[in-house]
């Protein structure tokens, strides 16, 4: 089957296995905020190429797009769009990931669309009750391959739009807007989750010092004891930030005298739970 890399068949059945475990949160996370399956595959791609060209020369060389498509498993010909195609994000993102985004804001922004005081009208569903003003023409009005009913159910069940008493569609106008915080939240997001992964991902594959990357693990608990090791973990946990914050801040100090190459650092704790499959044996681990 063209795309499938030779080694895919030797690979570790338990290291499969732990993918996608870890992979799943991702997936909810990704659904959850409408990034779509053809979106991710592109980015993917995209980022097999950048990890495999900047992580393994051979003899520090850079690869030919033909080793890198022996690596990846990708076609040479993505290979040199991926590598020498400087498009922009948003010139490779998919009407399936732009589409919500253009809708809000020709519905924000197109004079047909608002009302007297400048917000979004409440649309009537269907053009046999508004014509181009409806929720059908504004879906219409920017993409011919996709119905109105998909978009609004989907809309629905994220909350971005809703009916009101005369069953006309209503945008909520903080929807496609990031939650107060949201944006700060999604880079300690990213930061925390990549340098953890990272952590585990370089202590598997053995090739530096390890790091420190090590948790308890119970699964024969009652809420009440669950509650209790939550705010024990808080409180033991940010004495711990603290008393290293403390010792970095100092150090940092110190070394802003020193003429020497910097290095950054990550020290982070996490907690959770969730309720145990019927069936799991009781089991504790410190790992």
């Amino acid at each position: 089957m063209h795309g499938m890399h030779p080694t895919n068949s030797t690979s570790s059945p338990a290291l499969i296995t732990a993918l996608r475990r870890v992979l799943r949160p991702f997936v909810k996370l990704m659904l959850a905020k409408g990034i779509t399956y053809p979106f991710l595959a592109e980015m993917l791609k995209d980022l097999f190429v950048k990890v495999a060209e900047n992580d393994f020369k051979i003899d520090g060389k850079s690869s030919s797009d033909s080793h890198l498509s022996l690596l990846t498993g990708i076609h040479r010909k993505d290979i040199k769009r991926l590598r020498y195609d400087y498009c922009s994000d948003a010139e490779t993102i998919p009407q399936a990931v732009s589409l919500g985004v253009r809708l809000v804001n020709l519905w924000t922004t197109d004079p047909r669309y608002l009302d007297e005081n400048n917000q979004p009208k409440r649309l009537p569903r269907f053009f046999k009750e508004g014509g181009d003003i409806s929720f059908e023409g504004l879906v219409a009005g920017v993409s011919c391959d996709i119905r109105s009913r998909v978009v609004l159910d989907e809309w629905l069940r994220l909350g971005i739009a809703h009916f009101d008493e005369e069953n006309r569609v209503c945008l909520n106008t903080a929807a496609f807007i990031p939650a107060h915080g949201f944006d700060e939240k999604v880079f300690y997001f990213g930061h925390n989750v990549h340098d953890h992964a990272a952590a585990a991902t370089s202590n598997l594959l053995g090739q530096a010092q390890p790091f420190l990357e090590r948790s308890v693990y119970y699964d024969g608990l009652s809420a009440d004891s669950v509650k209790t090791l939550a705010e024990k973990s808080e409180q033991l946990g940010m004495e711990a930030l603290l008393a290293i914050n403390k010792i970095a801040m100092e150090l940092e100090k110190n070394d802003a005298q020193k003429n020497e190459p910097r290095q950054r650092m990550t020290f982070g704790i996490y907690y959770y739970s969730e309720a145990v499959e019927p069936g799991r044996s009781s089991e504790k681990k410190d790992t």
